[in-house]
């Protein structure tokens, strides 16, 4: 028996275990993850409202009850066991864990509060153990920095009213609405953002919120894009605005210890400053340090997801945060190709030799029945108009799945 572990639960991780298992039938495959909970970014980082899109956490759950694979939930890299170690037990190690840390824009007033990251904000949203307590105050006017999708996720969860919610796993929030403007600023002109055109015309259905263009006399071109956002001048208005501003870029966040306003440039020079008491950084994510093994620009060194004999990474932490979810798998695909093709014959210990690591030091892990009974709960607790009520609190999650 061949022995691979995989250091992460989300999309690339569960796409990888499953072309593993097809690929390699004398291997067994542990899925390792910080959190006591799978499945990664579906979980955390998909909108709350979009659970057509987490519907695939049902297809990764397969995966991860299948015989010849593992989950140790709560086993963090780095504190529980160390690269090095993992390298002992198993016959080849991939790091599968994403880009968890919100890129910067490098303007001065950056860390002044009220300013957040995108994957914090949407963390917060999504009940992630390490974002539930978000220092700001219900705003009245944002400023969402960005021209892709997220930076459509976060003004269209921020213009929704309660009743929209109905039927999402919507953690924690906003207790009264109190948005009034939402403006989403970026450098790229409207034919040349990143936002998919779906994203965009869903903000036309919001009950209480008019997108609209802050200048509309700068669209110059009829573009399916360009039609969608004159479309929106169409739209009878409501209590609050989305306002797009194409072709600015960031200088500084402006204010006394918390932010009142942002300063941007156009491309002509032509200067803005947009009042803002909560600014949300839509500007991408890299991967943080996994043990001894530290990103470069991002992500991990790679060739083709080889980082050096036995060592492999793949998703977001093998080629930055770009692609939609299926993307992982076809990538995924690839690299379990390379992993079968130069897996030696074995002989590691595999999971046995984990086990019995971190048995040895009283660690408290999380097997795959275990977080099938938090599962449980989370959707028996669920409140009057939510799928679930998330746990977010680690010792909360440790509880409810018991055993180890």
């Amino acid at each position: 028996m061949r022995h691979i572990a995989i250091i992460g639960s989300g999309p690339s991780g569960c796409y990888l275990a499953d072309a593993l298992l097809r690929l390699v039938p004398d291997c067994r495959i542990d899925v390792l993850d910080r959190l006591p909970v799978p499945f990664g970014l579906v979980r955390y980082g998909v909108a709350p409202d979009h659970q057509g899109t987490k519907a695939v956490a049902r297809v990764f759950d397969r995966v991860l009850a299948r015989d010849r694979i593992g989950f140790f939930g709560h086993v963090e890299v780095g504190r529980d066991v160390s690269l090095t170690q993992l390298e002992t037990l198993y016959d080849a190690v991939v790091i599968a864990t994403g880009a968890a840390e919100d890129r910067r824009l490098g303007v001065p007033g950056e860390d002044l509060s009220g300013v957040v990251g995108s994957g914090r904000f949407v963390g917060w949203v999504n009940g992630h153990p390490d974002h539930v307590d978000g220092d700001w105050q219900a705003p009245r006017s944002v400023v969402v920095i960005g021209n892709g999708n997220v930076a459509l996720d976060v003004a269209r969860l921020l213009a929704k009213a309660p009743a929209e919610f109905d039927g999402s796993d919507l953690g924690a929030f906003f207790t009264e609405p109190t948005v009034r403007t939402i403006h989403i600023v970026g450098r790229r002109g409207p034919d040349d953002a990143k936002f998919t055109d779906h994203e965009l015309e869903e903000l036309a259905t919001l009950h209480q919120a008019r997108p609209m263009l802050a200048d509309p006399g700068a669209l110059r071109s009829d573009t399916p894009r360009t039609v969608i956002l004159k479309n929106f001048e169409t739209l009878p208005e409501r209590p609050i605005e989305i306002r797009f501003h194409f072709g600015f870029a960031p200088e500084a966040m402006l204010g006394n210890g918390a932010v009142e306003a942002v300063r941007f440039r156009g491309a002509e020079g032509r200067p803005i400053t947009l009042v803002a008491d909560l600014v949300v950084t839509c500007v991408g994510y890299q991967a943080r340090a996994c043990c001894s093994a530290m990103p470069t620009d991002g992500v991990f060194a790679n060739d083709g997801g080889h980082i050096r004999d036995g060592l492999y990474t793949v998703g977001w932490a093998k080629r930055g945060p770009s692609g939609t979810i299926p993307t992982n798998r076809i990538e995924a695909q690839a690299v379990a190709q390379r992993i079968a093709a130069e897996l030696p014959d074995g002989g590691k210990p595999g999971g046995a030799g984990l086990r019995a690591l971190l048995d040895g030091q009283a660690a408290r892990w999380v097997d795959y029945a275990g977080w099938r009974r938090i599962e449980a709960l989370e959707q028996a607790s669920a409140a009057p108009g939510r799928c679930r009520r998330k746990l977010t609190a680690i010792e909360e999650m440790l509880a409810a799945a018991g055993g180890h």
